[in-house]
């Protein structure tokens, strides 16, 4: 298997970034990144994130417009990068926020009237039950189009996770799930990518089970499927009994602890037959870190090595690790052709070309996402980087986006880091054009 794939010559539909337009919405802390969000919901846009003293933050404005109203959240952030934020809008358009979570009690917003980000209320419970030990929020959708919302329960090492279904007509949150999703029996606990909806109709979920805090003791793909997020199975269509455990979960690549699996990459995706998808890097006979995608075949997983690397990452301890390598998920582009986004610390990073076959990286794509000017840092700060977030909402006009920029320091394993601390970054958000042409290319 060939390390140099970018050496292989393909032919592309090349595509390029341009800025339109840009617009500052506020200084924001840089001393370390938690993630922000970006929403659009027409005719406005919504973005939550911490200002240059790290208090969570609204602004709104009209698309189109160019003021900001700004609302302020009694909720003030530390140095844990684990403490992202989540917002979403429910079919009545009231504004959603959960955040600044990793082991503490949920923190919960709520609109009082539909799109307005000024009237954000407090509310000091969802549910009632197995809400004093929270992180990772997510709102998402169920099969009738249900808002859901879904959180960890416990600690890395000792958690379950929870499933909770809201009713517009009472507004109010119940349990969708009578039983947590999985259980770590008070000795691990499950990381998670999804639950993703699929083009087969089903929504898929994929995780690795951790032992503790250390992030060398992840271990075990497994991977679970449901179409209504309540009864789930297998890939062969085995019923699951939830909750789901170590021993009764559907492993797909028994990787032992210290055997280079890592929360946080594990992806989901789909191939040019429908069929999912799921890719993770594991270590190899000689230590070295490779990715691998696993497909589900007629009931089984196949896995396929994607590229070589000769190159070991040695990733252990707690906090919020700075990650070596990233994969993206298996996609089917438009032309029915398969790709995948990667970075790699030592080998770059880019848009492989995936042989539909044997899941293999054929070559990488000239492919241009964001323009190479808002890679550029501006700040003078020693290590400071670039953060982009992209929009979660909905945009009508054709090859173009939002997108939101800032700087950071990298994360400190969730640590406070000694001063001096480098001085707020402006937080902008761009809107992006794609520009495609057909070329032949070594990418």
């Amino acid at each position: 298997m060939s390390l140099h794939v970018s050496t292989l010559p393909t032919k592309n539909k090349t595509e390029h970034a341009i800025v339109v337009d840009s617009l500052d919405i506020a200084p924001v802390w840089s001393g370390h990144p938690v993630s922000f969000v970006l929403l659009t919901k027409l005719p406005y846009q919504f973005i939550a994130y911490y200002d240059e003293i790290r208090q969570m933050t609204i602004a709104q404005r009209n698309l189109n417009e160019r003021i900001w109203t700004i609302n302020k959240l009694p909720v003030i952030t530390n140095w844990d990068s684990h403490n992202y934020i989540a917002m979403a809008i429910d079919d009545d358009g009231y504004i959603h926020l959960s955040g600044n979570m990793h082991v503490v009690p949920l923190k919960y917003f709520r609109t009082a009237q539909p799109l307005n980000a000024s009237t954000f209320v407090e509310i000091d419970r969802m549910v009632g039950t197995d809400e004093n030990s929270t992180t990772y929020p997510i709102f998402l959708r169920g099969p009738e189009n249900e808002f859901i919302f879904t959180y960890r329960s416990g600690m890395s090492g000792n958690g379950n996770q929870i499933y909770n279904i809201y009713d517009l007509k009472t507004k109010t949150w119940a349990r969708l799930l009578d039983k947590p999703f999985t259980d770590g029996e008070g000795k691990r606990n499950a990381y998670f990518d999804g639950p993703t909806k699929g083009p087969d109709g089903y929504f898929h979920l994929a995780w690795v089970w951790r032992e503790s805090p250390d992030a060398s003791t992840n271990h075990d793909l497994s991977y679970a499927r449901s179409r209504d997020l309540v009864s789930w199975e297998t890939g062969a269509g085995k019923p699951l009994i939830l909750p789901i455990t170590l021993e009764t979960c559907e492993i797909v690549d028994p990787v032992p602890q210290k055997g280079g699996i890592i929360n946080g990459n594990t992806k989901v995706g789909f191939d040019e037959q429908e069929r999912v998808t799921i890719s993770y890097h594991k270590n190899d006979a000689n230590n070295y870190t490779q990715p691998w995608t696993a497909r589900l075949e007629n009931g089984t997983w196949k896995k396929y090595q994607i590229t070589n690397w000769p190159w070991h990452w040695d990733f252990s301890g707690g906090g919020t690790l700075n990650f070596a390598i990233r994969l993206g998920s298996v996609t089917r582009e438009n032309d029915g052709n398969l790709t995948q986004a990667f970075s790699h610390i030592k080998f770059g990073n880019g848009t492989w070309s995936i042989d539909p076959k044997n899941l293999s990286a054929t070559g990488k794509l000239q492919r241009e996402t964001i323009p190479p000017s808002l890679l550029k840092v501006e700040g003078t700060f020693p290590g400071l980087g670039v953060r982009l977030l992209e929009d979660t909402g909905q945009n009508n006009v054709i090859d173009t986006r939002y997108v939101l920029r800032w700087e950071t320091l990298a994360s400190n394993r969730d640590q406070p880091r000694p001063k001096p601390y480098p001085p707020p970054s402006m937080l902008r958000v761009y809107t992006i054009k794609i520009i495609w042409e057909n070329a032949y290319a070594k990418p």
